[in-house]
């Protein structure tokens, strides 16, 4: 009888413990976080979320402060057309920067492949698709450059990237003679590069085909990172190369299609460079690459790479527009102008360090 007594007192007791330790759980479960934790956790699963907050604003302030001028259709398309180098420079980067790499060179490939398509087409009298393919093939070289000397040098990217950028630039001053291509000799010779310049009206709103250009683009990509092997492979390889390989990624043929398709997409943005200004010219967009990180940090995609959104460095470039475009409406100088932008890139790299914590 005693040992029965024993052994019910123990099942009793432990019935006591189970029941504490399920209320505790119970407890932590149902345990509510602080406004700050669950902000922290709301944009570490959607990064883009913070920069669409920030573009909703500038856009609801914007309009109150200046009204219809800042909302007309024709302004709104203009910051699109303002945006669309950018845009297409900022896919490139994005790419890099999800492999935890960077690229200030991608401005000077955009230029370089530029004159390519204006000198093949109108000095060299070949025709214009010849042209394009021309400049799409010397986008792609200059890119394989790029992967070469950060896959099997094994350099830094940031390294790589600032010597090609001033090679890339002294090529363009050699191959161009630092001589711009006017727009009449283009439109008699190359028509086709003019393309991305041309327009169609909705609204009262001028959409270029280079702004379009640009959107599929991100779509594109946006499928290629999303619901692909290779995009899966891009954010593993940008995450933790090291698990990467261990999961079986060939992580330098990774690294080396990111550069190339950068490359060409580079080689895309100076055909809408080309349509944008009307002429080559061998100085135009040299500063770009600065303009493309901006997009891309502003834009929610981490500078450690694997985590990011396509969408989020179009919501980053159209930030930029915004500002600027609803600054100088209001008449603020170009100076300050810079300083907001330069205000928003501190935030934003604040904001992923924050994040990352998570």
């Amino acid at each position: 009888m005693s040992n029965a007594s024993t052994a019910n007192n123990n099942m009793a007791e432990h019935e006591r413990v189970a029941d504490s330790a399920g209320g505790a759980v119970a407890n932590f479960a149902t345990e509510q976080l602080s406004l700050v934790e669950r902000a922290h956790r709301f944009f570490h699963s959607n990064p883009v979320a913070a920069p669409a907050i920030v573009l909703l604003m500038a856009v609801l302030v914007f309009s109150m402060v200046i009204g219809e001028r800042f909302l007309s259709p024709f302004n709104l398309s203009l910051i699109l057309q303002q945006v669309t180098i950018i845009g297409i420079l900022g896919i490139a980067q994005t790419l890099i920067i999800l492999t935890a790499g960077i690229d200030l060179s991608v401005g000077a490939i955009m230029v370089l492949t530029s004159v390519i398509m204006g000198k093949t087409a109108v000095m060299l009298g070949f025709p214009p698709v010849i042209a394009f393919m021309a400049g799409m093939a010397a986008g792609a070289f200059c890119g394989w450059i790029n992967g070469i000397l950060v896959t099997v040098l094994r350099l830094p990217p940031f390294i790589v990237t600032l010597g090609t950028w001033n090679i890339f630039f002294a090529l363009n001053l050699w191959y161009s003679q630092s001589e711009t291509i006017r727009y009449k000799a283009i439109a008699e010779a190359a028509p086709l590069l003019h393309w991305t310049g041309q327009s169609i009206d909705i609204l009262g709103a001028k959409l270029t085909y280079g702004s379009l250009l640009m959107i599929g683009l991100f779509a594109l990509v946006w499928y290629a990172l999303n619901w692909t092997p290779w995009g899966r492979h891009v954010y593993a390889t940008g995450d933790d190369p090291a698990a990467a390989k261990l999961a079986g990624i060939r992580t330098e043929r990774v690294l080396m299609s990111v550069y190339v398709v950068a490359g060409v997409i580079c080689a895309i943005g100076a055909w809408a460079l080309i349509g944008r200004i009307g002429s080559v010219s061998p100085q135009a967009g040299m500063m770009a690459n600065l303009d493309s990180i901006t997009a891309v940090v502003i834009g929610g995609c981490s500078l450690f790479g694997g985590r990011g959104a396509i969408w989020g460095t179009l919501i980053g470039a159209l930030v930029v527009g915004v500002f600027r475009n609803g600054l100088a409406l209001a008449g603020v100088d170009v100076l300050w102008q810079e300083f907001t932008v330069g205000l928003l890139i501190i935030v934003a790299v604040a904001m992923d360090q924050w994040i990352r914590k998570a």
